[in-house]
């Protein structure tokens, strides 16, 4: 594995997480299930040590009871006085300890505080009871103590090791020597191997049963899982427009009952679908046949108002105002319904680019004249900035200066007497087309319809242009066919901005937009 795997590694772990349904449910299964082996191992771990501890207090405390009673009787039963028969007495007793109890730990210490006596024993202990192994407080509790035991939890040293142990102290009488303190030690070692292997008995059962429970939650999932994943990918062919497939259907559980209720929507879906691209179809070409048959009388119409409109000098007034009407409202016509025509060709899906070269600073240039005599009689002014573009991109130049006369046309009908400013500029991946108008302007809600068919901002205005209101949905289309962007801003009395953004090269993906929205005038307004 190479670094940049190994540095990446949390973030496999994470999309793993987040894709898998089984993976999750059989690592929260797994999780849950080791927290509640490990509550129940402790529980258990700790009951199991008290109860072996407590058990092991009571028999040690019982052989430390019977081992003393074993030396007191026989101290008591001697008559000893000299320093030789004292000490014999005493060996006799440290013996009787040793055979009575099932201990060799053994420590004697005479109590302080009493007359000094020649004949009295020295204090015995064994090695592994000395360097402070018996405490002062346990000490200080048999010296004070009438009768009874006392015991402490200890750490018995060997010679090369430490374990645990208990020692038991009580208080024994001496003829002619007075009291002495009695210690005996047990060792816990056997007692401590039994608990560690219980724990890991404990350890290595609850391991295998989270394992155990972790492959029976993954194989679980699994079984209820699969039928999911079949449903999420039958699903997503159907999204991408295969309607032949469908889910299979075994058994007669949920399961089932889920698959044939999913095969049923699905052939309901592909009925509609099917009924609904049939409509569309004859719809498209009812638009187109209808478009296609009304060209031929129309061109007769046509004909025929051109001869009226230029001999309407000739006419009275009322036919006069008469010709001009039906001449405008031909031509009116015949832009629609060439607008139809090739809205109805992108509805179909036939429409076909013819990418050439094209300079767009000249074809703005070329556009702009064409429509100079519409902005002199509406009394706006317009103006071509070009920071940057002047170099060849391959589009459509046709459908690009429809896009530009579209969007001149309606800057001119929508800011009559205010300047038109066209921006052309570029950058890495793209090259841009802004025309920006200081007219009316239009509220959000009116923006987010501005490229819907036949929509019209303000219904009540007049056009003079002549607009077909479907100028910028064929320019939307237009845009999309290059893989370019067509964006409005506008603010009311502020004015509006298009912004046509088209890649460099043809394939290429547009990383932003040379020329941005909203535009700078508009920004350092709202700043002011």
């Amino acid at each position: 594995m190479n670094r940049r795997a190994w540095l990446n590694w949390p973030l496999v772990v994470v999309d793993a997480w987040r894709r898998s349904l089984q993976l999750r449910t059989a690592l929260i299964t797994v999780v849950l299930s080791g927290l509640a082996v490990l509550g129940t191992g402790a529980y258990m771990s700790y009951s199991i040590s008290h109860d072996l501890f407590d058990a092991r207090v009571a028999q040690v405390s019982e052989d430390s009871a019977r081992a003393t009673t074993a030396a007191q009787r026989l101290l008591d039963a001697s008559d000893a006085a000299d320093r030789v028969a004292v000490q014999n007495v005493f060996n006799s007793a440290r013996t009787s300890i040793r055979d009575a109890s099932s201990s060799q730990l053994i420590a004697f210490f005479r109590v302080p505080g009493q007359a000094s006596s020649s004949v009295a024993p020295q204090a015995r202990i064994s090695p592994e009871l000395a360097e402070g192994v018996i405490s002062p407080e346990l000490r200080l509790a048999v010296q004070q103590g009438n009768s009874g035991q006392y015991w402490q939890s200890v750490s018995l040293h060997h010679a090369d090791s430490a374990t645990p142990g208990i020692i038991v102290g009580s208080e024994l009488m001496l003829p002619a020597a007075g009291r002495y303190e009695l210690y005996i030690g047990y060792d816990l070692g056997d007692t401590e191997q039994t608990l560690q292997f219980v724990q890991q008995i404990l350890l290595f059962g609850g391991l295998v049963l989270v394992f155990l429970i972790g492959a029976v939650a993954w194989l679980v999932a699994r079984l209820v899982v699969t039928p999911v994943q079949i449903a999420a990918n039958t699903s997503q062919q159907l999204a991408a427009g295969n309607f032949a497939v469908r889910m299979p259907v075994r058994g007669r559980d949920v399961m089932a009952q889920l698959a044939q209720s999913f095969n049923g929507m699905a052939d309901s879906l592909e009925r509609q679908i099917r009924e609904l691209a049939e409509l569309s179809v004859m719809q498209q070409r009812f638009v187109s046949d209808v478009s296609h048959e009304l060209r031929t009388p129309l061109t007769t119409i046509r004909l025929a108002g051109d001869l009226l409109y230029d001999e309407r000098d000739k006419f009275e007034p009322a036919t006069q105002r008469t010709a001009e009407l039906m001449h405008t409202q031909v031509q009116r016509f015949e832009v629609l319904l060439t607008d139809l025509l090739e809205i109805s060709r992108y509805d179909a899906g036939s429409v076909e680019s013819e990418p050439e070269p094209t300079n767009l600073v000249r074809l703005a240039e070329d556009t702009i004249e064409s429509v100079s005599s519409l902005a002199e009689a509406a009394g706006s002014d317009l103006r071509l900035v070009a920071p940057g573009g002047h170099f060849d991109v391959d589009v459509d130049p046709r459908r690009i200066r429809r896009i530009m006369r579209n969007l001149l046309g309606n800057a001119i009908e929508h800011g009559p007497n205010k300047p038109i400013v066209v921006t052309i500029d570029s950058n890495e991946s793209a090259i841009a087309l802004s025309v920006r108008d200081y007219g009316h302007g239009m509220t959000d809600d009116e923006v987010r319809h501005v490229f819907d068919r036949f929509w019209r901002a303000d219904p009540s205005r007049q056009r003079t242009l002549g607009g077909t209101g479907l100028g910028l949905a064929i320019a939307l289309e237009d845009a999309a066919l290059h893989h370019g962007w067509l964006q409005v801003w506008s603010k009311p009395g502020q004015g509006a901005c298009f912004v046509l953004t088209l890649p460099r090269a043809l394939g290429t993906e547009i990383e932003s937009s040379p020329i941005s929205l909203p535009p700078a005038d508009a920004v350092k307004e709202e700043q002011s």
